[in-house]
């Protein structure tokens, strides 16, 4: 049963239930407390009254974001960014509450706020990560946390997909000022990455021994869906690989001798230099699906090459111009209006 008492301006409640301790919580209204007496009893009711709720009063959300981070982390494969991206979260003021006193309320807050800051996608993926790591405190650590207020708030709609592609003209013009980089990759890997369609991580990952020249295919050991895929190579990725091969490169060696940190500040240069707005590295992923599709490849052909396992999300990388279809319309109507020879 709960019991209520007005003090000071604000409402003690306590849940007793026979054969376990007492457990009490101050809120500033009443009805407040009766939703969470409820839910207590409830969960009683179910598996019995949790005796160690105390911990949630002196763990707060940092707290339980830090071991998660020693622990959940470091067995991921992004486990470098998302360290980084948890350093970030740490220095919010949400980290500071503590487990007991977390509401919806303070959630949406904290939403919203991030919202003024970043892009929707952005606080989507921190709310997907706090959630993760309350599912995991209380399914694995054994934490009495009853809910998860980043499950129950509503996350902010994502309407920022990527379509951007190169206009006539930009080919050109990112081709030269990578010409004049100092890095004597980042040419060869940007084109590369046209004719393949592979990301910048599966890029600098590759190795000779991943290459078959003989089928002319390219085996990417584990990408970043966590599976394998073996990609046909055009005639013209061939000649890239054959431009960077060297006589006495052992199997182990990296096909683009250099580094992530090296490539995106040289790309960073690069778009200094070429006039391309809003231009991004990950663009010439969407720019090789579209190819793929405007040359006459199926939906599953392309698959096998970018390594999409859902359709759906196949489609939001492939961005095909009205003005190509109306063309390829207009040719097929004039092969439709010739006269069959006899």
């Amino acid at each position: 049963m709960a019991s209520f008492r007005k003090r000071d301006g604000k409402w003690q409640v306590q849940v007793r239930l026979r054969g376990s301790a007492p457990v009490s919580r101050t809120f500033l209204t009443k009805a407040d407390g009766q939703i969470w007496a409820r839910t207590i009893e409830a969960e009683a009711n179910r598996r019995g009254l949790p005796v160690a709720l105390k911990v949630l009063d002196t763990t707060t959300v940092g707290d339980l974001l830090t071991r998660y981070r020693d622990e959940v982390t470091p067995k991921k494969r992004g486990a470098v960014r998302e360290g980084m991206a948890i350093r970030v979260l740490l220095r919010h003021a949400i980290a500071k509450v503590p487990l007991s006193a977390l509401t919806v309320a303070k959630v949406a807050h904290h939403r919203d706020l991030r919202l003024s800051f970043v892009k929707p996608s952005t606080v989507c993926r921190e709310l997907r990560l706090y959630q993760h790591a309350f599912k995991v405190a209380r399914n694995v650590w054994g934490l009495p946390i009853t809910e998860n207020p980043f499950a129950l708030v509503e996350k902010p709609r994502v309407s920022d997909g990527r379509t951007r592609r190169l206009e006539s003209g930009e080919w050109e013009t990112l081709r030269e000022a990578c010409r004049r980089s100092r890095n004597p990759c980042i040419l060869s890997m940007i084109e590369f990455a046209i004719e393949t369609a592979m990301r910048r991580g599966e890029v600098l990952r590759l190795r000779w021994c991943d290459v078959d020249t003989l089928k002319r295919t390219l085996h990417i050991p584990r990408a970043k869906n966590g599976h394998a895929r073996t990609i046909p190579l055009t005639k013209r990725a061939a000649e890239l690989l054959d431009g960077q091969r060297l006589d006495d490169a052992p199997g182990d060696a990296s096909v683009f001798p250099t580094t992530e940190d090296a490539v995106k500040m040289a790309w960073r240069r690069v778009m200094m230099r070429a006039p391309l707005p809003d231009f991004r590295y990950h663009d010439l992923r969407h720019e090789a699906i579209s190819r793929f599709f405007e040359m006459g490849l199926t939906i599953p052909e392309v698959a096998v090459i970018s390594g999409h396992r859902d359709t759906k999300m196949l489609m939001r990388y492939t961005h095909i111009r009205p003005e190509d279809i109306g063309r390829k319309l207009a040719r097929i109507a004039e092969e439709a209006a010739k006269p069959l020879s006899c």
